[in-house]
């Protein structure tokens, strides 16, 4: 039967209830899943059926802990709630806990229920009820808080069935106030009530507190003061309330894993052991992204080889022969095969986030961060950054001093991204020999040093801009410590799949509209030197001994030179010959600045125009030479590109969400050119050095 009805839902709490992870077991959705505040910085919405009787949309919003904001992403939620076309639209509100922190959600939980909004409980890692030796007392508890409780457990993803027949019980819901107003303040009430007698009160005190309406605040003519004073009032009137509640039906059983978690924060929260042992992690995740991810990226190299050769026999001889093997799978496997290490790397963030040792990173890294004008707060956007710029710069809602979030939204971009390894890869195994030092190779140790050049580089020019910038802002610094858990497979393997596909589609879709343009531009050309380029290099090279083979190479490579890309990058040429470059890496690093993966794509795509036979983007790479006979990619010009790599901002993706998030051009342009000029100017020194 056709499903006739829709169900509006939201899903609220606080940071590090599981809220994300029952937004995924009830949609479908592979949302990202973490262990510390921050990872849900805006709404995030989906549908899903109940047994073909209704449709559901939910709308998962940020983790937050009151509705007394400090960030932005905490305003996502106050916004919400207090819109009234969202509320008139929501149906049920679906407020997620955790057995082991329900005291904690309740200032959230009653803020919510006296908006007279309809609300279930939903008390997520039930699991853990008779694991930990917690008793509740689930009726008494609905009696005191007037609210239907539902008891889940996402990662045994238990109680769900229930949850939905709730769900699609919404009308039976009551959407009735948890406190009366009046016992916080009776003569507020008297004031708020008298001037809107059919609105909600709280609604409209939560405006006046927030000064969301400016008329509201001079109809009541309270100064900043009275409204500190009451909002005080009312918070110590709801933990007395949660205090007494909590005492009477929920208890909880000292637990050996206090002294557990205690002894490892000792340790991991040492301001000396506690970094060392932060900088050991990074060390062993990058040996072993090199170590594990080789066997895989060796078949992929073979199968893009294979394919290429099957292209070629297995079509007709012509353009659209030329167009696949010569610009798609080019194009495509210089990026497909650093699927593994990307893998790699997000498997790793995903376990640091989940375990709860994101946290303690932040926690170890404040005193350091206070230094350059940051908190610990900024280290989450940073280390997400190392995965993608675009999430990173969104994850700086969670800092609620707005100096120290544009900061952190500038120099973010320095942090080594998924988009810029597989550039640092095959570079660093062209000029980086693969030996050992005490059982890590020098490969890996080059790439944890271009990582921690960028953080280095991102924490400077934050304290540079920290003396720079004007702004008034007050500093404050709260982190909690979420218990340590073990990392859900699920959860970790949805990070992983959906970081390294949203990767490779992202990419892949900029890089085969790129290869075809570069494959048209490098086989096609307008000048007499292009087309008749057979017989003016037979002239050149008539009286030397050429195989059929070696000349037709040498027309190849005439006919590109010539062609209207090379054309095009003898323009350029004057201002890269400098960096070490020649035209060809000139025109992959101008294609770049749409994408950085880009780079590797497009020589994938430009060395393949006019060869019969595939051979890997690496080694054509080692056999580019320069005019002198010398290696093109020797140690002067390899650093060169590391480093503008390392520092240019070549993501257009990464200019509009800041954009977004400052509300104006003003700082992404100054980011744009000030990250790229720098980025020039120190290629172009280590390159004078080193040649």
């Amino acid at each position: 039967m056709p499903i006739n009805r829709e169900i509006n839902v939201v899903l609220i709490g606080n940071p590090n209830t599981g809220k994300s992870t029952v937004f995924n077991l009830l949609t479908g959705m592979s949302q990202k899943v973490g262990n510390y505040p921050g990872v849900t910085v805006d709404k995030k919405v989906g549908t899903f059926k109940i047994k073909g009787k209704a449709k559901v949309n939910i709308t998962d919003l940020p983790g937050t802990y009151s509705l007394n904001p400090n960030s932005a992403d905490e305003h996502v939620v106050l916004d919400f709630v207090l819109d009234r076309v969202n509320v008139s639209k929501t149906d049920l509100v679906l407020f997620v806990t955790d057995v082991e922190n329900i005291k904690r959600t309740l200032l959230l939980f009653s803020q919510l229920k006296d908006l007279e909004l309809p609300i279930v409980l939903v008390i997520n890692m039930a699991d853990r009820i008779e694991k930990k030796g917690i008793q509740i007392d689930v009726k008494l508890l609905e009696e005191l808080l007037k609210v239907k409780i539902v008891l889940v457990s996402a990662k045994k993803a238990t109680g769900f069935d229930v949850l939905n027949e709730t769900i699609l019980d919404y009308k039976s819901v009551e959407a009735t106030p948890l406190f009366n107003f009046k016992e916080v303040d009776s003569s507020l009430y008297t004031n708020i009530n008298s001037a809107f007698p059919s609105q909600n009160i709280y609604s409209k005190w939560l405006k006046v507190v927030h000064h969301i309406d400016p008329n509201l605040i001079e109809s009541f003519g309270l100064d900043k003061n009275e409204i500190r004073h009451f909002q005080h009032k009312e918070t110590i009137y709801r933990h007395k309330f949660i205090n007494q509640t909590i005492l009477q039906t929920v208890k909880y059983k000292e637990e050996d894993n206090k002294a557990l978690r205690s002894r490892l924060d000792k340790v991991l929260l040492h301001r000396v052991f506690g970094l060392g042992i932060f900088f050991a992690i990074l060390l062993i995740i990058f040996q072993s992204i090199y170590v594990w991810s080789s066997y895989p990226m060796e078949w992929i190299e073979h199968g893009f080889a294979y394919l290429t050769q099957w292209t070629q026999a297995a079509l007709p001889q012509g353009v659209f022969n030329d167009l696949i093997s010569q610009g798609v799978i080019p194009g495509l496997g210089g990026v497909v095969i650093f699927i593994p290490q990307i893998a790699f790397l997000f498997f790793f963030i995903a376990i640091l986030e989940e375990s709860g040792y994101m946290s303690r990173v932040v926690f170890i890294t404040d005193k350091i961060m206070r230094k350059f004008g940051l908190s610990g707060k900024s280290i989450v956007p940073l280390i997400s950054g190392t995965a993608c710029a675009i999430p990173a710069v969104m994850a700086t809602r969670n800092i609620e001093n707005w100096k120290e979030r544009l900061i952190t939204i500038l120099v973010t971009p320095f942090i080594t991204c998924s988009a810029r390894l597989p550039v640092y890869l095959i570079i660093i195994s062209i000029i980086i020999p693969n030996f050992y030092f005490a059982g890590v190779s020098y490969q890996a140790i080059t790439l944890l040093l271009l990582y921690l050049l960028g953080f280095a580089i991102a924490i400077i020019s934050a304290s540079i801009l920290n003396k720079v910038l004007i702004i008034k802002s007050n500093n404050t610094f709260v982190v909690e410590m979420p218990n340590y858990k073990m990392p859900v497979a699920r959860n970790v393997g949805i990070t992983v799949w959906n970081s390294t596909k949203s990767f490779v589609w992202g990419a892949g879709k900029i890089i085969v509209a790129i290869s075809i343009i570069l494959w048209f531009l490098a086989s096609h050309g307008y000048s007499d030197k292009f087309n008749n380029a057979k017989e003016i290099v037979q002239s050149e090279y008539s009286t030397q001994d050429y195989t059929k083979a070696e000349m037709e190479k040498m027309v190849s490579a005439y006919k590109i030179e010539n062609s209207y890309i090379g054309t095009f990058s003898r323009s350029i040429e004057p201002a890269i010959t400098p960096l070490g470059y020649d035209w060809k890496i000139g025109i992959a690093l101008v294609s770049s600045f749409a994408a950085r993966e880009v780079f590797i794509g497009t020589l994938a795509t430009i060395y393949s125009v006019g060869e019969d036979e595939y051979d890997s983007i690496k080694n054509k790479m080692k056999k580019e030479v320069k005019a002198d006979g010398s290696p093109l990619f020797d140690l002067a010009t390899g650093i060169s590109l590391l480093l503008f790599y390392a520092f240019a901002l070549q993501c257009m993706s990464t200019v509009a969400i800041v954009k977004k998030e400052t509300n104006g051009w003003k700082w992404p342009l100054i980011q744009l050119f000030s990250m790229s000029g720098f980025a020039y100017l120190v290629a172009l020194i280590s390159y004078q050095i080193l040649k």
